[in-house]
C-alpha cells in the first residue's frame, strides 16, 4: 500500500490555498505568513466569495484580527467583520429560540437532541460566533413527532408543505418548519440520515447524550463519537462542498484525547453508524482534513487513509470543494443542478451530473445503491409542478417522469 498518497491540489485556486493557510494559523505561526507569497496577486473578491460560501468567514476574521498585521486589504477586513457580526447575532438569535423550544418540549415530556447549531459551535470552537448555522436541527423519537409538530405550529411556525410524492417517503428523515416573523427554520428529524442506512436508535443516542451549559435551561446533544460519525456521514453525503464541515471534523479529532479518556471504544460505534461504510467515509474525511487542514492522525486511524476507495472519494470531493457545487442529500436527480446557457452547454452540464451521480453511487452501500437507482424513477415535486394531475391519476407520474424531466431541461435551455 502506498503510504505517501497525496491529493492532487493543483486545481484549487490560490485564494482557496490562502484560506486554508489562515484557518491553520495558531498564535505561534503568525510570523509564518508575514512574507508568504500566497498574499501576492490575490483576487480578494474571489477570496471573500470562497470564505462566505465555505462558511468559514468567522474563523478567518478571528484569525486575521489576532495577527495585527495589514496583510489583507482593509475593505476585505471590513466585509469579514460585518459578516462576523451578522453571524454572531444570528447565533444568539438561534440560541434564544433553541432554549425556548427545548424548555417547551421538556415540559411536554418530549425528549429531544440537538444535532447541530449553537450547541455544536460551543462544543467544538468554544465560542458560538466562530461557527455558522442557518437553522436548528432536532431529533425526537418517532412516537413524539405528531406532538412535536403541534407544539411548533402553536408557536407560530409553519410546516413546509411537500409534494404528494415527498410526504413520508421511505427516503425522508426530517420535516421543516419556518417561523415567518422570526425567520428561523427548524428541522425535526426522526432519523440521522436519509433511508436506508445503519444508525443507532434514539434510545441509544439518548443514553450517550451530553448536556450543554450554553443556556440556563439544560439541553442535550449528541455524544462525542455519535457526533463524529454523524458529521462524517453528513459531510460525505454532500461531497464536503463546504470547508466548514471539514473544520468540524478537524476540531473533533484534535479533541481526541478527551474522547479516548472517556473510555469510549470507537469500534463499538462503527457497527451502529453506517456499518461497513464507516471505515470508507471516515477514511475519506481523515484524508481531506489531514491534507487540507493538517489534522493530526494517530497510528490507529492511519490505516483508514490507505484504502483505495477512501482515497478516490477524497480526491473526487475536491471537485465539489473547488466548484462550490452542492449535492442533493436524498436524490441523484440531474435536474437538481442549475442548467444555464445555450444548448451547447448541455453536454458539459450532463457531464457534471454524471460526475455527481458517480460520486454519490461510490459512497453508498449495496442496499443503498439499489434504492438510489430506484429513486431515479420515483416522481419528484418538480414533476408535480411541471404537470398537475388529479390524485386518481398520480400513478402516471412514474411512466411520465423521463418525459417531464426532458421537458424541463429543454425549457431552461431555451
Amino acid at each position: 500500500m502506498d503510504n505517501n498518497f497525496k491529493l492532487d491540489l493543483g486545481t484549487l485556486p490560490k485564494e482557496f490555498s490562502l484560506l486554508l493557510e489562515i484557518i491553520k494559523l495558531e498564535n505561534k505561526d503568525y510570523l509564518r505568513l508575514k512574507n508568504n507569497e500566497l498574499f501576492t496577486n490575490i483576487d480578494w473578491e474571489k477570496f471573500l466569495k470562497l470564505a462566505i460560501h465555505h462558511r468559514v468567514y468567522p474563523l478567518i476574521y478571528s484569525k486575521l484580527k489576532k495577527t495585527g498585521e495589514n496583510w489583507v486589504p482593509s475593505e476585505v477586513i471590513k466585509t469579514l467583520n460585518l459578516e462576523y457580526k451578522k453571524n454572531t447575532f444570528q447565533m444568539l438569535h438561534l440560541s434564544g429560540e433553541m432554549e425556548k423550544i427545548n424548555k417547551l418540549f421538556v415540559e411536554n415530556q418530549i425528549r429531544l437532541l440537538f444535532l447541530k447549531g449553537p450547541v455544536v459551535a460551543a462544543d467544538l470552537y468554544g465560542d458560538i460566533s466562530l461557527r455558522t448555522s442557518k437553522d436548528l436541527d432536532i431529533l425526537v423519537p418517532i412516537p413524539d413527532l405528531k406532538r412535536a409538530s403541534e407544539l411548533l405550529l402553536n408557536l407560530g411556525y409553519e410546516k413546509v408543505k411537500l409534494a404528494p410524492f415527498e410526504i413520508w417517503k421511505w427516503r425522508n428523515h426530517h420535516e421543516t418548519y419556518i417561523h415567518p416573523q422570526k425567520k428561523i427554520n427548524i428541522e425535526i428529524h426522526w432519523g440521522l440520515h436519509p433511508r436506508p442506512t445503519i444508525e443507532p436508535s434514539f434510545n441509544d443516542l439518548w443514553e450517550r447524550k451530553r448536556i450543554s451549559s450554553l443556556t440556563n435551561y439544560p439541553l442535550y446533544f449528541l455524544g462525542e463519537m455519535d457526533l463524529y460519525f454523524y458529521l462524517i456521514a453528513h459531510g460525505a453525503r454532500h461531497g464536503w462542498f463546504r470547508l466548514r464541515w471539514l473544520s468540524d471534523i478537524d476540531r473533533i479529532i484534535r479533541k481526541r484525547d478527551g474522547i479516548e479518556k472517556s473510555n469510549v471504544k470507537k469500534e463499538n460505534f462503527e457497527q451502529y453508524h453506517l456499518g461497513k461504510q464507516a471505515s470508507l467515509l471516515e477514511g475519506q474525511a481523515l484524508i481531506l482534513t489531514s491534507q487540507l487542514l493538517n489534522t493530526p492522525i494517530n497510528e490507529e486511524n492511519k490505516i483508514l487513509t490507505e484504502g483505495r476507495r477512501s482515497r478516490k472519494l477524497a480526491q473526487n470531493a475536491l471537485y465539489y470543494i473547488r466548484e462550490m457545487t452542492p449535492l442533493s442529500s436524498t436524490s441523484s436527480e440531474i435536474g437538481s443542478l442549475k442548467f444555464m446557457g445555450s444548448l451547447l452547454s448541455l453536454k458539459s452540464n450532463l457531464q457534471k451530473s454524471y460526475f455527481i451521480n458517480r460520486y454519490l453511487f461510490a459512497s453508498k452501500s449495496q442496499i443503498q445503491r439499489f434504492f438510489y437507482i430506484l429513486n431515479l424513477f420515483y416522481p419528484k415535486s418538480a414533476d408535480v409542478e411541471t404537470l398537475v394531475l388529479p390524485n386518481y391519476l398520480h400513478f402516471l407520474y412514474f411512466p411520465l417522469r423521463p418525459i417531464l424531466w426532458a421537458w424541463r431541461k429543454l425549457g431552461k435551455q431555451a
